[in-house]
């Protein structure tokens, strides 16, 4: 979900549960450091076969028979998340804040379900940073990892990690977001935040900000660990969340788009690059531009969007990492026509679900965009991924440098036993400190897999046009 996975539904009856795949970084440890590993050439390719970039779709051999419904991850989350039939949740990742909730520090590289949380259904998850929220049947709340800021919502700040659950403040939960350190539930009795309120995130008037000393000029930002109901939503029927970084979007049950928090490139949609310390309309999306039932919103690193009249996909913020910010919704023409069923943000990547494609587009660093070996690793315009061409995909999400899809197996059912295979080398290994990841050095692992190397990608599936528009159906 961005932070938050929305998906909404359109076209025919389709499964509502498949295979999970992924796609992007294996290399947990070191993806998203500022400072880079050196190593000789003969570390770097132990490195890369030891934990590869994949560039494909890929089919993880640990759960490929298990049948997900839901993904989720986050714009700054180098850890996934996943949700079986069952209610069961899954998540693999970096682990050095607990944030997986398996009760220890322990990296898992491939999805591992929740031991904790086994009596459970989980019906909605979110991953910030370093934390992890879920929201059970019953709408109660669960969450694990860093709490510095108070993240978790447990009305303290006694201790900065929880490795294990620990059962948030909200009560009767409908859906969570998560943003690199803060977290925003909608409830039956309103929106509620709690965390980091550093650029107004929390939507309540205030980035609690004071100095630290008398004499002193050094500014910090006191965390809000007991979550508390955003006022300025009193009174709106709130449908849809989805956070950034640091901001978030909402929308409510009458077609209005809500936003708050940092305001930088335009992400908030409000023609200026003002921080919101409380939630203010896009006015866009008032009157005629209301969002009809049924639309999706999402919130990447910099940037926001949601579907709209048509289903036309609107976009705001930094969208390019080159050229101007846009500074209030604009439609992505080259989207114009599609039923759009699924979307999500990572940092700087864009991925949707529409009909019988999937559709990516954005700028890449391990391969996330799902274009393969020999397509390119970034797009600036919405281009297919081809080798979901013809799949019906249910869900999708996105996170740092990785995305996550659900398909049908009814459909393409042979394409999609020629979908690359991956079981890491190690499934569990100690997590490594920051410094350490840094610097290139591993912890010996605990446990241990099959290696299955990525094949190449088939043949005249990874090069074709950029453009995905559809006969008919609009095309710019």
């Amino acid at each position: 979900m961005s932070s938050s996975a929305a998906a909404g539904s359109s076209g025919p009856k389709a499964a509502e549960a498949g295979e999970l795949l992924f796609a992007g970084v294996t290399d947990w440890t070191g993806v998203g450091r500022t400072e880079k590993a050196k190593l000789t050439p003969d570390a770097k390719a132990e490195k890369d076969a030891t934990y590869p970039d994949l560039s494909l779709p890929t089919r993880l051999e640990a759960v490929k028979d298990i049948d997900f419904k839901i993904v989720a991850s986050g714009s700054a989350s180098a850890h996934a998340i996943a949700i079986d039939v069952d209610g069961q949740l899954y998540t693999w990742g970096r682990n050095e804040n607990g944030q997986l909730g398996h009760g220890d520090l322990l990296q898992r590289n491939t999805p591992t379900v929740v031991e904790a949380l086994k009596k459970h259904k989980i019906v909605k998850a979110a991953a910030g940073k370093q934390h992890t929220v879920v929201v059970t049947e019953d709408g109660t709340s669960f969450a694990f990892g860093s709490n510095k800021n108070g993240q978790l919502g447990t009305g303290n700040l006694k201790s900065e990690q929880e490795t294990s659950p620990v059962k948030c403040l909200v009560q009767d939960a409908t859906d969570v977001a998560c943003g690199a350190e803060f977290t925003v539930w909608l409830t039956k009795k309103g929106v509620w935040s709690c965390g980091l309120p550093q650029y107004g995130q929390l939507g309540d008037g205030s980035d609690h900000e004071y100095n630290a000393k008398a004499s002193s000029v050094q500014l910090v930002y006191e965390p809000q660990p007991t979550p508390k109901a955003i006022a300025g939503l009193n009174g709106k029927k709130v449908v849809r969340v989805a956070c950034g970084n640091n901001h978030t979007v909402v929308s409510d049950e009458e077609g209005s788009v809500y936003t708050w928090g940092f305001g930088a490139y335009g992400r908030l949609g409000h023609k200026t690059p003002k921080d919101e310390w409380k939630p203010r309309k896009v006015d866009f999306f008032s009157n005629r531009m209301a969002l009809p039932a049924g639309s999706l919103i999402t919130a990447g690193g910099a940037f926001s969007g949601c579907t709209a009249v048509g289903g036309q996909l609107y976009m705001w913020g930094q969208i390019k990492p080159t050229g101007e910010a846009w500074m209030s919704p604009a439609p992505v023409h080259d989207l114009s026509g599609w039923n759009i069923r699924s979307m999500d943000c990572g940092s700087t990547s864009k991925i949707v679900s529409a009909d019988d494609s999937c559709i990516s587009f954005g700028n890449a660093t391990h391969g996330e965009l799902g274009y393969g070996p020999k397509g390119p690793k970034s797009s600036a315009n919405a281009k297919k991924i081809d080798a979901l061409n013809g799949f019906h995909v249910i869900k999708v999400a996105a996170g740092l440098a990785h995305t996550l899809f659900i398909v049908d197996r009814t459909v393409e059912s042979e394409e999609l036993e020629k979908l690359p295979v991956f079981q890491p080398t190690r499934d569990v290994e100690e997590g490594a400190a920051a410094e350490e990841g840094a610097k290139g050095k591993r912890k010996a692992p605990v446990g241990k897999g099959k290696a299955k190397a990525e094949p190449p990608a088939k043949k005249g599936k990874a090069a074709a046009a950029p453009a995905p528009a559809k006969k008919g159906r609009g095309k710019k």
